[in-house]
């Protein structure tokens, strides 16, 4: 990305900081500084902080060994870059660097970095960036829309081709190797998690695919996603070896209806847990409201789990641009579970489903 799209963001966040009654950002290597600035660093021992505040020309500082990688990022095209040396004190640098006042940190700073800057900064008080400015990354421009367009799309057509593969008789870490191997061969870079749950597995909403061998009459949980051109894909499809009983159909038609009321409660302006409550309601009605033991949904964009989230008490009023999972599910311990899950994007008059995948209670082999 350009410096023209990283300033931009930049300035709106020293804003933001502003508003906030924050005097600046403090955001150390993670998803927000390669968000703002480009430049994405792995995080290590050497300090490396981004300070940004309004009226005040951003500065990153590296160790100065990185600064030449810095320089060459879209960041070095941003802002300015300054370097320490080893054997410097890197918080008294950055000390003289820092606005007076309360300060923002990233959400995933080392304790280290933290303790080292309130040790030369014993004035200053700190927030998480995530507490005061949850909402910074929320709502995506239209190359990030493409970007998790694609990413629903290469989910999409992975579950497409586990559908042809053979499922009874095999172990769900098979399954779940499979399911690898199809997001990376449609693009992904990265695979970050398979959960395959099958049969009483499937009760388990974050079950880690084991070496249960999946059976004739099995109701298999597939959760998968990774990270496809910087931003991230996250689905849920539930399936059924061989053919499904009655109740086993009726809990994922009632699962498929509270995903899509879920889906249609969104538009401009409604809170995040009135969505909840659509899907929620359509469970609970059906007698299986203790069943659902978790929240309907999550933003997703860089990281796989971020604001705004789709839960009771997040009042959040959703805006064009905003982007989130919708994944109701019912699990009867020691029995099955179903969840049904699609990315969304609040659009100017409802929401925009970026995956397309049958949602149906497919039959496989």
């Amino acid at each position: 990305m350009s410096a023209d799209r990283h300033a931009p963001r930049i300035d709106r966040a020293a804003r933001a900081a502003a508003e906030a009654g924050l005097a600046g950002l403090l955001v150390t290597p993670g998803p927000d500084l390669g968000y703002l600035t480009g430049y994405a660093p792995l995080p290590l021992e050497r300090l490396t902080l981004l300070v940004v505040a309004e009226g005040r020309e951003p500065v990153l500082l590296v160790p100065a060994l990185e600064r030449p990688g810095a320089l060459a990022s879209p960041a070095g095209g941003v802002l300015e870059v300054l370097g320490w040396m080893d054997g410097q004190d890197p918080y008294e640098v950055a000390a003289g660097l820092l606005p007076a006042g309360r300060l923002a940190l990233s959400d995933q700073t080392w304790a280290a970095h933290v303790i080292g800057l309130q040790r030369t900064v014993p004035d200053a008080s700190f927030t998480t960036l995530g507490e005061a400015l949850p909402l910074l990354r929320a709502v995506k421009d239209e190359d990030e829309l493409a970007a998790l367009r694609a990413a629903g799309a290469a989910a999409d057509a992975a579950f497409a081709g586990i559908l042809d593969a053979r499922f009874q008789g095999r172990r769900e870490l098979d399954l779940a190797a499979d399911l690898a191997d199809m997001l990376q061969a449609n693009g992904h870079e990265t695979v970050d998690f398979t959960i395959v749950g099958s049969g009483p597995n499937g009760a388990s909403p974050h079950h880690d695919a084991g070496e249960r061998v999946i059976g004739a009459g099995d109701v298999v949980v597939m959760d998968f996603g990774g990270h496809r051109g910087g931003y991230c894909s996250d689905m849920t499809r539930t399936v059924v070896v061989g053919g499904a009983t009655d109740e086993q159909t009726r809990v994922h038609t009632i699962v498929q209806e509270a995903q899509q009321a879920g889906f249609e409660a969104v538009r401009p302006g409604v809170p995040c847990e009135a969505v909840d409550a659509a899907a929620r309601a359509v469970i609970e009605d059906a007698g299986f409201g203790e069943a659902f033991i978790h929240r309907t949904g999550h933003g997703i964009g860089i990281e796989v789990h971020e604001p705004p989230y789709i839960v009771t008490g997040d009042a959040t009023p959703l805006e064009q641009g905003m982007t989130f999972s919708i994944e109701p599910g019912i699990y009867l311990t020691e029995r099955f579970g179903v969840r049904i899950e699609d990315i969304v994007a609040v659009t100017a008059t409802g929401a925009e489903r970026l995956n397309r995948a049958p949602r149906g209670f497919a039959v496989v082999t």
